[in-house]
């Protein structure tokens, strides 16, 4: 009864204002009779008009029923007080915003403190098992700088490497010859560091004293003549007692039918591997390898080139590759938002509130990341595509408050105007706020730190979105309301004539006239788009044959959808951390076209105690029995080949500790493979299993570890791969959890904002259905599920709440009783921003379809297919669902 005593004297104080204002408009205008005319028609209707209940109050009547608009009601009435209060102190809310963000913006000069871009910590899972299994391995079997082995690496290692490819067979003098040369000048090439030279010999890694060498250079002695007269075999070539593995030098490898006898290959890999001690020579070195490699291809060989660091270095370049597209996404947005908001009356116009938009989104980024700076965040590359992302919600907003704005009344004070834009915008802006960024901070749990980072940072700067659009853009609203208050030009502030005189031009009329606005509503005229959603598209979209068609439309799409999601590949290709003219991309290409039939070595440490000289099948038959695995390479098995050489027995505990000291020392290199205790027991050990590519990596790694843990005996596998592999194991188990959670609490906010059970219903649906159609397009779009789309998998739960939820709550708020009117209502009032939120999303990320960077290429991807299946549900799904799901429960 208190709020309708409140809503009644309010309506009587605005029919006062009304009518004075009509009568002083009249006093003013006596000399012209259609004037005259017009505001008796207007004082005659007031009694009528003022007391039809509008878009508030309708909600308030449906509401106060139920006693469940608690939140929502005094959301309303808070934003409204609010808006009253910016309305009356506009100033104030302008430049606090201002000195808050350059307070806050301070924080981009620790910018390049707080980067951390490092592939390993970023873009793989931090808790990831292979990470626990390194760490063992480094600590049971430390290396051994002066017997350098490539085998036994627990990481990358540090190396330059190069493949040489020929069309034809390589093994050929002339081939060669360019080989040799080329590996005689990276083996030469001199390199300057604190005014001291060094070459390749004085860093690279040792054995015995001497550097580490190519076994196909070796094999034939460094002479390109001598290639006709060895036999090489494959895999393995055996000499002088010794092993080499040529599949690690030779590809696409052609063998004579009858024998392992290489004929022809047409491929040749060649590592340089360096020591680990000081890095910033090694840097230099790699720098100058590169710059060597890259102009040495020839007539007979094509040369592709990579380092241990050249990933992280290209992937360092791609923020770089993407910055100038910042400055062509906001001209693209300032520039759209301008001529959307573009009206020809020349008072009524909302070119400067648009423009304040986009400014808006501008301090918003500038305020969450700088704040996070400041806070000791690291900064990672995902974040860069923040400010696309925000740029498109920051908008969304606008439009919602513009179309708020235009349906208040024109002679009301500019305070009350912006309240009633308030309130009436309350829940629309504040609900897709709270979605998007709950939605982002829930993302905060993944386990790779490129997730994290983007969600906080995103997160963030979504709160502070919201927080400069009610008090920023709210105040350049009502100073553009003043301006409009007083009939000004929105270029000149000049007064403006409202009617054109008869003695005036065309041209006067459409740059000097203004200030129109409905003498019957007493609101802004309708514009064309917000027209044509009522009239046209509203009517055709609630017939009946439509609401049939738009039901196969949906079958349609939730079927390809569903196909999608079952063909979705997992994964991130490393390759694709790189830009796309990186040099790196040829060298990855090249590797798997001619060296993809054998895969990782894989160590396997035996945790325990065991019995070697007993039965050693008990550790090598479940591995040797899968189908991928090729070889194994064990210190034991070869310990045995010697005892059995050398007629020796040992088969007793006794004989084979005591023969044991020797085969080390005629076999150094396996002292790497063996943990001894004081007492000389062997505590633990490892051997290695060459696997093959006849299954996936995942399905590798998975079996691998599944073998070792049905073993008896305490297993470890391990390989420097693995920690890249872990992604597989964590992230679609974690992308769906992050979902499922989220679509929880959507539902559960828009129960809370909306407390209508319908509409929240289908605020849910919504959700899961935009997942779906985006996990699925974006698996026949050729994106992968990694780490990069999981960071816009999340965000899509938020941006697929926010037309549905817009839709939704117009329509249950609806004063119309009949269900397709309820749509049409809905579709007039919020057709157009929502159509205008959309584009200017898409504009928003365009642009990054033009980047070098898989990154943001996914980024655009997937948010272009966000947005588009966001606008069909919110424009076309979800009313003709409501208009059928309303009728359906009213007659239950």
């Amino acid at each position: 009864l208190s709020l309708q005593k409140m809503s009644a004297g309010r309506e009587e104080q605005q029919h006062s204002r009304l009518a004075a204002a009509a009568a002083e408009q009249r006093g003013l205008n006596l000399h012209n009779k259609k004037n005259v005319n017009i505001h008796n028609r207007l004082a005659s209707e007031l009694a009528t008009n003022t007391h039809k209940p509008g878009l508030s109050d309708s909600v308030s009547t449906a509401m106060a029923g139920r006693r469940t608009d608690c939140i929502e009601r005094r959301l309303r009435i808070c934003l409204g007080m609010m808006g009253h209060f910016i309305g009356s102190h506009p100033w104030w809310f302008l430049i606090t915003p201002l000195m808050v963000s350059a307070g806050l913006g301070s924080g981009f000069y620790l910018l390049k403190d707080r980067i951390s871009n490092d592939i390993e910590e970023q873009f793989t899972p931090v808790d990831g098992p292979a990470k626990m299994e390194r760490k063992y391995i480094e600590e049971t079997f430390p290396g051994n700088d002066s017997m350098f082995s490539s085998l036994r690496l627990s990481s990358d290692g540090n190396y330059a490497a190069l493949i040489a490819t020929s069309d034809r067979n390589i093994l050929t003098d002339e081939s060669l010859y360019d080989l040799l040369d080329l590996d005689f000048k990276i083996r030469s090439m001199v390199v300057q560091f604190d005014n001291q030279s060094f070459k390749y010999v004085d860093i690279s890694a040792k054995v015995n004293g001497s550097c580490t060498s190519n076994g196909i250079l070796d094999i034939i002695d460094y002479n390109a003549n001598n290639i006709d007269a060895v036999n090489l075999t494959f895999p393995w070539y055996h000499v002088n007692f010794q092993s080499i593995p040529l599949y690690l030098s030779l590809g696409s490898v052609t063998l004579n039918t009858e024998s392992s006898v290489v004929e022809s290959a047409k491929a040749i890999q060649l590592h340089y591997y360096l020591d680990e001690g000081n890095k910033t020579k090694t840097d230099l070195w790699l720098e100058s390898f590169i710059n060597l490699v890259s102009n040495e291809s020839s007539a007979s060989l094509q040369v592709s080139y990579s380092t241990s660091a050249s990933m992280q270095w290209e992937f360092d370049k791609s923020p770089a590759s993407v910055i100038y597209l910042f400055s062509i996404t906001y001209t693209i947005a300032i520039i759209f938002t301008i001529l959307t908001c573009w009206r020809l009356d020349n008072v009524r116009t909302k070119v400067w509130v648009a423009s304040c938009g986009v400014f808006s989104t501008g301090l918003a980024v500038l305020s969450g990341f700088g704040a996070l700076l400041l806070l000791g965040q690291p900064f990672v590359m995902t974040a860069a595509s923040c400010p696309f992302l925000i740029l498109g919600i920051g908008l969304d907003d606008m439009f919602i408050l513009i179309s708020c704005w235009q349906r208040t009344r024109v002679l009301d004070n500019v305070c009350d105007r912006l309240a009633d834009t308030y309130r009436e915008a309350a829940v629309s802006i504040s609900i897709t706020t709270l979605t998007d960024a709950l939605a982002l901070f829930l993302g905060y749990s993944s386990p790779f730190g490129s997730v994290r980072s983007f969600c906080l940072y995103a997160g963030v700067s979504v709160c502070f979105c919201y927080f400069y659009s009610i008090t920023f853009l709210g105040a350049c609203m009502a100073l553009n309301g003043q301006r409009e208050a007083e009939n000004k030009h929105w270029f000149t502030c000049a007064k403006t004539p409202e009617d054109v005189p008869s003695s005036n031009s065309k041209v006067f009329s459409m740059c000097c006239v203004g200030g129109r606005y409905n003498r019957i509503t007493g609101k802004e005229e309708t514009e064309a788009m917000s027209y044509i959603f009522e009239r046209f598209y509203g009517p055709f979209l609630t017939h009946k044959l439509t609401k049939a068609c738009v039901f196969v439309m949906y079958a349609g799409y939730l079927a390809v959808s569903i196909y999608g999601c079952c063909i979705l590949k997992e994964g991130l290709d490393i390759k694709n951390l790189a830009v796309d003219d990186s040099y790196i991309i040829d060298y990855y290409n090249h590797q798997r076209q001619h060296f993809s039939e054998y895969s990782c070595n894989v160590m396997v440490a035996v945790k325990q105690p065991f019995s070697y000289w007993a039965n050693d099948e008990h550790l090598r038959s479940g591995f040797e029995s899968l189908s991928f695995v090729n070889s194994t390479f064990a210190w034991f098995v070869s310990y045995k080949n010697y005892a059995n050489a050398s007629n020796l027995n040992i088969s007793s505990r006794e004989a084979f500790y005591t023969h044991l000291p020797h085969f080390l020392e005629l076999n150094p290199m396996f002292r790497q493979d063996i943990n001894l205790t004081v007492d000389g027991d062997i505590q633990a050990s490892r051997f290695f299993l060459q696997t093959l590519n006849k299954t996936t990596t995942k399905d590798m790694m998975i079996r691998l570890r599944k073998t070792a843990e049905e073993c008896p005996v305490e297993l470890l596998v391990f390989h420097p791969a693995f920690i890249y592999f872990d992604q597989y194991t964590v992230i679609t188990e974690n992308t769906v959890q992050t979902i499922l959670v989220a679509v929880v609490v959507m539902l559960v906010v828009s129960l809370v904002l909306i407390p209508n059970p319908l509409c929240s219903v289908c605020v849910a649906f919504a959700v899961c259905s935009v997942i779906t159609g985006v996990t699925g397009f974006m698996s026949l779009w050729g994106v992968n599920l990694d780490s990069i789309s999981m960071i816009n998998l999340v965000m899509c739960i938020g941006f697929s709440v926010d037309f549905s939820a817009h839709i939704s709550y117009s329509f249950i708020s609806s004063a119309k009783s009949d269900a397709n009117e309820k749509a049409m209502d809905a579709l007039a009032h919020l057709g157009n921003p929502i159509v205008q939120g959309a584009l200017s999303t898409i504009l928003g990320v365009v642009v990054l379809s033009a980047s070098g960077s898989y990154i943001f290429r996914t980024f655009f991807k997937i948010v272009f297919l966000v947005i588009v299946f966001g606008l069909l549900h919110g424009l076309v799904f979800i009313p003709v669902f409501l208009t059928v799901l309303t009728v359906h429960w009213k007659s239950c």
